[in-house]
């Protein structure tokens, strides 16, 4: 009996708890229980996880062409390191004054331009040793609702705050198990494309991958205000920040030990997240926390400065950006040597043009390509070894790591990610593996949806 009484109160109370003690409910209101895991079963031709730089133009890519397509995102909205990793500045798309990356990436980067009044950068004058001249700013935040509305018209079904849990493979179909906010969804596809950037649905499906045993820092953008840099006492300012650092109060390597360079520009991409891992969602916490105590304690030591006594945050991004964690051990291996001499591939699908680019604790210096250079990808580095219907985009390319710090930057991953599209369309309408499909009718696709081809592989 005095179990029963018990087991009453504890039922009143649950019912406390949604709102039956409220004396009277609204007109229309009804009280509900607690909302039910929604399980379901979807099909699509072609399945695009991760819809950053590389997965949202694949998705596009795959869409126009016809197929159905279905891209999952684990975060809030498109365009990853351009947008919710605030590295607004896409690039570079043209190499000795001519384009090389176009197509569906080049097409959204322009009119993100247009619709802010921004321009172009002179691609004709050389960018040197300064290869930040040819990056093109754009409004981190506007580009995100662009893209989003384009690939919604090109008819991919986007599916937000979505995670795989598994991917398996069974007489040419993938099965990739999703969870979500109140969903557990099985999505059946013929041809998988991971965009990731951390080779997790490759990871998922079995495929061995590849790391570096210390991987680059991450970065939290942010933008500073409040100050006049051109009336600051630099020679002080120098003197405290290496004084906060003997005593603990900073870390050198938080912003590279340059306290004038943080200064000078007002935030931007000075921070270094030692570390960062965007692998998993407790790796990726880690580093947000990292990046944010490191700012808030950065922020608060600058205040105390001359010059800089109502120095404040103009805008800070939401997550810490990262740069490196896992590549493909792909059916072949850009290395540095391949990307230098701009080796040109005989299934070359993409241009790729930066510097090589590695970040460490001392910071960053890159190292420029020799006039005329144009590296390439080949269509095997975008394949996991031992795969059928799969392929990735994005900075997961199977390459070493010199290749892959310049690989990995924004328009590389959207010619990688169009080609990776094209690839999928092809081997879905043709019953085929990517690998197996026409180089001939890979190319022409490509093309035909703006995209630009290595010259000396248009032959094959």
């Amino acid at each position: 009996m005095e179990k029963i009484k018990r087991r009453s109160a504890l039922t009143s109370l649950g019912a406390l708890s949604f709102g039956m003690a409220v004396p009277t409910l609204s007109k229309g209101e009804r009280l509900r229980a607690p909302y039910k895991l929604v399980q379901q079963t979807l099909k699509t031709d072609i399945l695009v996880i991760g819809g950053g730089t590389a997965g949202v133009v694949a998705a596009i890519q795959a869409a126009r062409a016809g197929r159905k397509t279905m891209l999952v995102e684990n975060g809030s909205q498109l365009g990853g390191t351009t947008t919710t990793g605030g590295v607004n500045y896409p690039g570079i798309f043209f190499a000795w004054g001519k384009q090389v990356i176009g197509g569906i990436g080049w097409e959204m980067v322009q009119e993100a331009v247009a619709l802010n009044d921004d321009t172009l950068p002179d691609f004709s004058i050389p960018h040197g040793k300064n290869h930040p001249r040819h990056q093109v700013r754009l409004n981190g935040q506007l580009y995100a609702m662009l893209i989003e509305e384009k690939a919604v018209a090109a008819g991919v079904q986007i599916r937000f705050y979505e995670t795989p849990t598994s991917a398996t493979f069974q007489k040419g179909s993938w099965t990739v198990q999703t969870v979500g906010k109140g969903t557990s969804t099985q999505i059946i596809c013929n041809q998988l494309i991971d965009c990731t950037g951390n080779a997790y649905a490759a990871s998922l499906a079995g495929f061995p991958l590849l790391r570096e045993s210390v991987t680059q820092p991450g970065t939290l953008m942010f933008r500073l205000e409040g100050y006049d840099f051109k009336s600051l006492d630099l020679k002080l300012i120098k003197g405290r920040y290496e004084e906060a650092i003997q005593k603990g109060e900073l870390v050198k390597t938080d912003f590279r030990n340059n306290i004038v360079g943080l200064l000078k520009s007002a935030g931007d991409n000075i921070q270094h997240v030692m570390g960062a891992d965007s692998t998993t969602s407790e790796t990726h916490t880690v580093a947000n926390l990292k990046g944010r105590s490191s700012l808030l304690t950065t922020l608060r030591f600058l205040r105390t400065l001359p010059g800089c006594e109502k120095i404040r945050l103009a805008d800070v991004q939401n997550e810490t950006a990262v740069r490196e964690t896992y590549r493909i051990d792909g059916h072949y291996k850009i290395t540095h040597e391949d990307y230098v001499t701009g080796k040109v591939f005989d299934d070359a699908v993409s241009y790729s043009y930066y510097p090589i680019d590695v970040h460490d604790e001392n910071g960053v210096i890159p190292d420029h390509l020799k006039e005329g250079v144009v590296p390439t990808v080949p269509l095997r580095a975008l394949v996991p070894k031992n795969s059928r219907n799969f392929l990735v985009a994005g900075r997961m390319v199977s390459s070493d790591r010199l290749a892959n710090s310049a690989l990995r930057v924004q328009a590389s991953c959207m010619g990688m990610g169009q080609a990776a599209g094209a690839a999928a369309v092809l081997a879905n309408l043709q019953n085929k593996t990517p690998l197996d499909v026409s180089m001939k009718d890979l190319r022409k696709m490509i093309e035909e949806h703006g995209g630009i081809v290595p010259v000396s592989a248009q032959k094959g």
